[in-house]
């Protein structure tokens, strides 16, 4: 769902590459700091451990971005894991109190240095691979076998860097039966053998799998379009047996409270910090437009509860007939300047942590839409209602993926609600954190708000 792709297994040597590059950079650091290459002896243990902690924070992860990311996902993904690990040794050097042993600036200049430099060498190791492959290097040979024109289509429409389909087998041609694949696979020198079949042809795939069972090459099964749907749910073992999870959630339990601890942490602090924000913005609105500073409306909270979700009125005060919500737009005529530039700026959602103290909302979620667009919702966009599985968020997944604001189409419904069903049976805090920052970004310099 992601636009940053990463791989579920890594590898040894970028692990073992990245540790040495911290290595490096601490003592440069050091060098630019002090104009000096001889390190105290617990600066040098410092720089190893911290950098052994680094390379675990990688190995815990167990992903690396891959070509396909953006430049500015790749430079958050390593600066965030940098500090994080970096935090969690310094914790560590809290506890044995020595951490006034070392330079502050240093520190500072180390955390900085590693971060831009593993962002710098993987960017241009991926740089350096896409050259290679243009020129038709670097690539692995693929045979695919299917059934089905689904299956065909499946295989050709896989966008695949670094993958070249140099051998086609078609099971519905006449003659074609699955043994031979092996001498064929050995003949082709293919690395890789992709199956697309429709689930229910299962038998094929282990009588294909049976008679490549003497081939070193990669076998992978790809599910059909069709079929596909099914995997984006999560797969767990309950008693003897896995499920797909249809209809599933992490946050019960423990989980619940360890999200209800983190909203009340951060509602907490942010609701302090805001406070003379929240008093410009209402003398603000108080000035400029007749009417009430708060916008109440009522919204489905978790369980399908009804709640009173408070904003910063944006609009001119108007009446609308009963049953009917129209949705904002840039050119609305019921905005006043203010109002555009709160929603821009998503200022008009503050008083949504309140919301969030009071245990009606969490910081991240689904957002909370219209109780009219739910009644009209629920029946066009399958597993609409899922979405109140949980509490409803003043930011999240579909948010920073580009579906925030208006939704004046199905398809734009359809894509946030997929968003949202997804974050609800992906959660952890660690998305959670991830989606607050890119918040802070998204919500701050982005101009598309409506």
């Amino acid at each position: 769902m992601g636009r940053v792709n990463t791989t579920s297994n890594f590898n040894v040597v970028p692990i073992v590459v990245d540790i040495i590059l911290v290595v490096l950079t601490g003592y440069l650091s050091y060098f630019l700091r002090f104009g000096e290459w001889v390190l105290p002896p617990y600066y040098h243990l410092f720089i190893f451990s911290a950098s052994l902690t680094t390379g675990l924070i990688f190995v815990v992860f167990n992903s690396y971005p891959s070509a396909a990311s953006k430049l500015r996902e790749m430079f958050f993904y390593f600066s965030s894991r940098v500090v994080l690990s970096f935090s969690i040794f310094m914790m560590l050097l809290v506890f044995l109190k020595v951490t006034q042993l070392y330079s502050r600036l240093w520190l500072g200049g180390w955390i900085s240095l590693s971060s831009l430099v593993l962002f710098g060498a993987h960017a241009a190791y991926h740089q350096l691979v896409a050259r290679l492959q243009a020129k038709g290097k670097m690539m692995s040979d693929v045979l695919i076998i299917y059934r089905t024109e689904q299956g065909y289509d499946t295989l050709r429409s896989m966008d695949t860097a670094g993958y070249r389909i140099c051998r086609e087998v078609n099971l519905l041609k006449a003659g074609v039966e699955c043994h031979g694949l092996n001498d064929l696979v050995d003949k082709s020198k293919v690395s890789e053998v992709w199956i697309s079949m429709p689930f229910n042809d299962f038998a094929t795939v282990d009588q294909i799998t049976y008679e490549l069972r003497h081939s070193l090459a990669n076998i992978r099964f790809i599910p059909q379009h069709d079929d596909a749907r099914l995997l984006k749910h999560r797969i767990s073992y309950l008693g003897s047996q896995y499920t797909i999870d249809l209809s599933y959630t992490p946050l019960d339990g423990f989980n619940r409270i360890l999200k209800r601890l983190e909203d009340l942490i951060l509602a907490t602090l942010i609701s302090i910090s805001i406070i003379p924000v929240c008093i410009i913005i209402a003398l603000a609105i108080r000035l400029t437009s007749q009417g009430p500073v708060l916008f109440k409306q009522k919204r489905n909270g978790m369980g399908g509860e009804k709640i009173t979700v408070y904003k910063f009125r944006s609009m001119e005060v108007h009446s609308e007939a009963q049953g009917t919500v129209t949705q904002a737009k840039m050119d609305d005529t019921r905005i006043p300047p203010l109002g555009h530039f709160l929603r821009r700026t998503s200022l008009d959602e503050l008083p949504q942590f309140f919301n969030v103290l009071q245990g009606r909302m969490s910081i991240v979620g689904p957002r909370p839409h219209a109780l009219v667009h739910n009644e009209y919702y629920k029946d066009l966009v399958q597993s609409y209602m899922w979405r109140h599985k949980v509490k409803p968020g003043i930011t999240g997944w579909a948010q920073i993926n580009g579906y925030r604001g208006r939704t004046d189409t199905l398809e734009k419904m359809s894509r946030r609600v997929e968003h949202d069903l997804w974050y609800i049976n992906n959660w952890s805090l660690w998305l959670d954190l991830k989606i607050i920052l890119k918040s802070c970004y998204k919500g701050f310099f982005n101009k598309n708000a409506y």
